[in-house]
C-alpha cells in the first residue's frame, strides 16, 4: 500500500481506512480458519496468527497511555516551538517598526531642514530684487552728473559744455580740434 506523505508523516485518513480493510479481512480469514473442517496442527497455527493479528490491529488502532503521551509530548514540542517563532516574529516585526519610526524621523527633519533652506534662500532673493528696483528708481530720479565731474573712464576732469572761457569750445564742438 502506498499512503501520500503529509507534513508531518503519512495522511493519517489513508492510514485508517488501510487499517479498518485490513481488519475485515483478517477477521473474515479467523472466521474461515474457525469454521475450517479437521483439526490439524496447520489449521491451529492459521487461527492462532488470525486472532494475533486481530488483537495486535485492534491494539494499533485504538491509542493506548503511550501513544496518548507520545502525542501530547509532541503536541506540546510543537507548540513550544511554534511559540518560540511567534516570538521570534513579534521581536523581529518590532525592530522593524522601530527602524520604520526613525527613518520617518529622519526623513521628516530633512525636509524640515530643506524648507527652512528654501525659504532663507527665497527671503534672501527678494530682499536682492527689492534692492535692485530701489537701485533703479533712484537712479532715474537722480541727476546728471556735471560734465566737468572725473571720471574713471577718461582719467582727467571734464569741462562744462557752454561755460567755458573765451576760447574753449562751444556746444557741439567737444572733442574737435580747434584748427576748424
Amino acid at each position: 500500500m502506498r499512503f501520500s506523505v503529509v507534513e508531518t508523516g503519512y495522511d493519517q485518513r489513508q492510514v485508517d481506512s488501510c487499517l479498518d480493510e485490513l481488519g475485515i479481512r483478517l477477521v473474515r480469514l479467523a472466521a474461515r480458519a474457525e469454521g475450517a473442517p479437521g483439526e490439524s496442527r496447520e489449521w491451529d497455527q492459521v487461527r492462532q496468527e488470525a486472532g494475533y493479528l486481530c488483537d495486535f490491529l485492534r491494539r494499533r488502532t485504538a491509542p493506548g497511555e503511550g501513544d496518548v503521551e507520545a502525542v501530547r509530548a509532541g503536541v506540546s514540542a510543537v507548540e513550544r516551538e511554534a511559540a518560540e517563532l511567534l516570538a521570534l516574529a513579534r521581536g523581529e516585526l518590532e525592530a522593524a517598526r522601530e527602524e520604520a519610526r526613525r527613518v520617518r524621523e529622519q526623513a521628516y527633519a530633512e525636509a524640515v531642514r530643506a524648507r527652512r533652506d528654501v525659504e532663507a534662500a527665497l527671503l534672501v532673493r527678494r530682499r536682492r530684487a527689492a534692492q535692485v528696483e530701489e537701485i533703479l528708481a533712484a537712479g532715474a530720479r537722480a541727476e546728471t552728473v556735471p560734465a566737468d565731474t572725473p571720471t574713471a573712464a577718461a582719467g582727467v576732469p571734464v569741462t562744462r559744455v557752454g561755460a567755458g572761457a573765451p576760447g574753449e569750445p562751444g556746444p557741439g564742438s567737444a572733442g574737435r580740434g580747434a584748427a576748424a
